[in-house]
């Protein structure tokens, strides 16, 4: 499946960087060097860790901020928690997003979604679209600047789909990986919410797996 997925993004990225050539400058990318997420040193360095049998998972709220090894996005659709799971030497574990959902301010709790389901609202907000061209003058307006008044004003740039691209692999190498995994392990979840991050008083997050049941209480 990795060389499937793998194979997918180098096609993918092929045919963006022929589309765009011509007008866009394309980073260079080989999705093979962007690296995943580490687990960080310890469970005790995550806002909150719980055991679960033998496996102990820590988790920390990240609100609506999409942290990876390359950069930070963003997304106003989800909220993220980054997740490390810890264990004895050689141990392994099974890890699924459907074994997780999330408690918001006391509502009903939200499974996890896949990661593919955010990447189309990701934002990057280190880029800075390119500058408007100055409107033309003359012509039958009577505004000054070149346009007619009741002409709409022009769409906002977008990113261009190579710049996009790279983003969405990175945030896929950074989130959860599942199946069986030698531990430790660490990756991100994705929760679906548009609550504003200072709107979100309480969090909750629920793992409900083959290791057990854990509930640990994050910061908002």
């Amino acid at each position: 499946m990795q060389v499937c997925r793998v194979l997918r993004n180098s096609l993918w990225l092929a045919a963006a960087l022929c589309l765009y050539a011509q007008d866009t400058p394309t980073p260079a990318v080989n999705i093979a060097d962007i690296p995943r997420m580490p687990p960080r040193g310890g469970p005790t360095d995550y806002q909150a860790h719980a055991r679960v049998g033998q496996l102990i998972i820590g988790a920390e709220f990240m609100r609506h901020a999409v942290p990876t090894p390359q950069g930070e996005f963003s997304t106003e659709d989800y909220v993220v928690v980054e997740t490390g799971f810890f264990g004895n030497p050689g141990q392994k574990a099974q890890l699924n997003v459907k074994d997780f959902s999330i408690r918001i301010n006391g509502k009903k709790a939200v499974p996890s979604d896949p990661f593919g389901m955010v990447l189309s609202n990701l934002k990057d907000p280190n880029w800075q679209p390119p500058e408007a061209p100055k409107p033309k003058t003359g012509g039958l307006s009577t505004s000054g600047d070149g346009s007619n008044p009741g002409d709409p004003p022009p769409p906002p740039p977008k990113m261009p789909l190579p710049l996009v691209h790279v983003m969405q692999v990175r945030v896929e190498r950074a989130a959860l990986p599942e199946g069986e995994r030698t531990l430790p392990e660490a990756g991100l979840l994705f929760f679906p919410c548009r609550t504003l991050s200072d709107k979100i008083k309480s969090v909750e997050l629920i793992y409900s797996g083959p290791a057990g049941r854990a509930t640990l209480t994050l910061n908002p």
